[in-house]
């Protein structure tokens, strides 16, 4: 019973976001506001704990919020000093095969924007740059929702995989995990392999839809000849991505995985090694289905084009990786001295209103912060910007970030009353509402809790817009789950994450700004349906991978 109203702030999310398509700003707060009367009423709470631990969300969300300003701040500098499209026009001479130009542009690209900036902006950049080349718009879409799902996972230097372990992190000490810095890297570890496993054929799977949906000659022959190129580009981005994720953790593997693909795949392409001899081809613009074809103008590009050189434009990415790189290795020994809770390095609130919280903000190890912010304000020299140049590029970030902060304060504030409501807060001598959840979904499923586990992510995504929002709600959920069917926690909270990312390919927030973005508004539902298949596929085979070994007795930590 109480399980049952426990989850009453999740199903009243869902239902109200994708039922009545009420933004995450919204509906978040609705949620945190049904939470905090269940803790009063059901758990007996004082109102005193439960402003005290929602202070404690609110602060929390800050790590979180400043790493997505940072993200998009560079991005928005970028477009404002003619970065952007000077990165941009250099794709445009790599090859005039729409499947060689779908794996660089939409996979390669996507991924490398996806691990800078994530949250939404790889396919906002990619898709438009693929209808310059000539593809129908709703293929353009399609290609940039389906391959920006793999690098997802260390979106925007890692926020989803570092916030599913933020969220879990105070309860590893409880299954007796003393380093919980090795224990995030394994989590990192064990994201990135089944997910570079995937990666060669969902890149497959999209050209193959590209092929059969929008081509010409739809005929099979034109997927399996690329097969070469396909599998020599995930090699290109798969190495250096699983290396990254074993011994550097998850700020690195989507964006220098993605750094050095981009290198081989444009070299390769450019002499065409292992490229197709034939060439697919696109009908005549005649000849397209009025749903492939964009219903308005789409909106308008903000990038400023000032003929910037691409090396001038690629110098603040070469500075972001230079400065992740030095601070994140241990041995070069800057680590040491950023990643602390003590001042000046970190600010930090053990008690609100007398209830313990444990609070510390790490803001010179943020990446927010550090690199972000800090080269956002390099590259106005480097790229001798204007005044009004900046100031509309903070504007814009501002304005984008607003509603994701919104969402993420009450989100986050929604799971710390859920995880801080246990029987040392409430007067019901009870269990945490996270640990009664937890309780019910292990009693109903059992061991199938692994088919269910990825779902959970994508579910997370759909209905928020966002992996990192999804880890949000739902890591400590899966971690308690997972430890009352002692179904390795580590791998499971993998799944939870990996549904996160794939579900960035259904989620509505993504699939409307897609539309909006390559000009198909009113084709929501068309490209919903096209995505639905290979993010199914995704998940069953992440199943398969990540369940199989917990079925097999593997536990990463045991």
């Amino acid at each position: 019973m109480y399980a049952i109203i426990a989850f009453i702030p999740i199903i009243v999310t869902i239902i109200v976001m994708a039922g009545f398509n009420w933004p995450a700003k919204i509906a978040l707060p609705l949620a945190w506001l049904i939470t905090a009367i269940v803790c009063f009423a059901a758990w007996k709470m004082s109102l005193i704990t439960i402003a005290a631990q929602t202070i404690a969300g609110f602060l929390s969300a800050i790590d979180t919020i400043v790493i997505i300003f940072g993200a998009i701040l560079i991005m928005n500098t970028l477009k404002q000093s003619g970065g952007m499209a000077a990165i941009n026009k250099m794709f445009t001479t790599v090859s005039d095969d729409p499947r060689i130009q779908c794996i660089i542009i939409g996979f390669m690209f996507g991924a490398f924007i996806e691990g800078a900036a994530g949250f939404g902006t790889p396919a906002a950049l990619a898709a438009p740059l693929l209808i310059g080349l000539g593809f129908p718009p709703l293929c353009a879409a399609m290609c940039g929702l389906i391959l920006n799902s793999t690098p997802v996972a260390y979106g925007a230097v890692g926020t989803p995989t570092n916030t599913a372990f933020n969220m879990v992190s105070s309860e590893l000490a409880g299954i007796g995990v003393a380093d919980a810095e090795a224990w995030k890297l394994g989590l990192t570890k064990w994201v990135a392999i089944p997910s570079a496993i995937i990666c060669p054929i969902i890149i497959f799977i999209t050209v193959f839809l590209m092929i059969k949906m929008y081509g010409k000659d739809k005929s099979t022959k034109y997927a399996i000849e690329v097969i070469p190129y396909i599998l020599m580009s995930a090699v290109a981005f798969c190495v250096p991505y699983l290396i990254c994720a074993a011994f550097l953790g998850p700020e690195f593997p989507s964006l220098i995985g993605a750094l050095i693909a981009l290198v081989i795949c444009v070299v390769t392409a450019q002499k065409g090694i292992l490229v197709p001899k034939t060439k697919f081809e696109f009908p005549d613009q005649s000849e397209w289905k009025e749903e492939w074809k964009a219903t308005t103008a789409g909106e308008e590009s903000d990038l400023v084009d000032n003929g910037m050189s691409p090396i001038t434009a690629w110098i603040p990415y070469g500075i972001i990786a230079a400065i992740l790189v030095i601070t994140r290795i241990p041995q070069i020994g800057i680590k040491g001295i950023l990643n602390v809770t003590t001042a000046p390095w970190a600010f930090s609130i053990p008690e609100i209103f007398g209830i313990e919280v444990g609070f510390a903000w790490k803001w010179a190890w943020n990446p927010g912060v550090l690199p972000f912010i800090l080269v956002a304000f390099l590259i106005i020299p480097i790229h001798k910007m204007k005044g009004d140049a900046v100031k509309a590029a903070w504007k814009t970030t501002i304005s984008m970030v607003t509603g994701a902060a919104i969402a993420l304060f009450f989100g986050i504030a929604m799971v710390q009353l859920f995880k801080m409501s246990g029987a040392q807060f409430n007067n019901s001598g009870m269990d945490s509402m996270l640990i009664v959840m937890a309780n019910g979904l292990a009693d109903l499923f059992g061991t199938a809790y692994i088919v269910v586990a990825p779902i959970i992510g994508v579910i997370g995504a759909f209905i928020s817009g966002s992996a990192t929002v999804s880890c949000t709600l739902f890591s400590t959920l899966q971690f308690a789950a997972a430890n009352r069917l002692s179904l390795a926690p580590m791998l499971i909270l993998a799944m939870q994450v990996m549904g996160g990312a794939m579900g960035n390919m259904v989620c509505v927030n993504n699939i409307v700004s897609a539309c909006a973005t390559c000009g198909t508004v009113g084709r929501e539902g068309s490209l919903m349906r096209s995505n639905v298949v290979p993010c199914l596929i995704y998940a069953t085979l992440t199943v398969l991978i990540l369940g199989g070994l917990i079925l097999a007795g593997f536990n990463p930590i045991a």
